[in-house]
């Protein structure tokens, strides 16, 4: 006999979801180079203004969230961000970087930063939707001795 439980937050249960996949997709696939990336700024103060965080695996590069702090938003502080970001992610050895964002958050942001539209998720909550991007990085010149 089976049992279906119906419920809400269930952190054990999420955790076990997350660690099942985690095992299907290493096995699938063949890189085993998955590192975790942050990039956070802070004021002299060292108050947090905005941090970026996401992964970098088998050649490519995910922003994960991006963030700037109400007071610092349209300053630049996001492209500074973004720029270390991928300044690393090809330092890790990627040429291309992925990241989704709701409507009412970035999508131009994004576009103005050269990343190019792959997809979108209609119908989400209140009428929004998801918007996929994809960027191809351009590794740094060789220097000349």
């Amino acid at each position: 006999m089976t049992t279906l439980t119906l419920g809400q937050d269930d952190p054990a249960l999420q955790q076990r979801l997350s660690d099942e996949l985690d095992a299907l997709n290493n096995a699938a696939l063949t890189s085993d180079d998955e590192a975790a990336l942050s990039v956070r700024l802070t004021a002299d103060d060292g108050t947090l203004l905005g941090g970026l965080t996401g992964w970098t695996r088998g050649g490519c590069g995910g922003i994960t969230s991006l963030w700037i702090a109400p007071g610092a938003r349209g300053t630049g502080l996001g492209s500074r961000l973004i720029l270390a970001a991928e300044a690393e992610i090809v330092r890790r050895g990627c040429d291309r970087v992925v990241v989704a964002t709701m409507s009412f958050q970035a999508p131009g942001f994004y576009l103005r930063h050269g990343y190019r539209e792959v997809g979108l998720t209609p119908d989400m909550p209140d009428g929004t939707a998801k918007h996929h991007f994809h960027k191809r990085l351009t590794p740094p010149a060789p220097q000349e001795e």
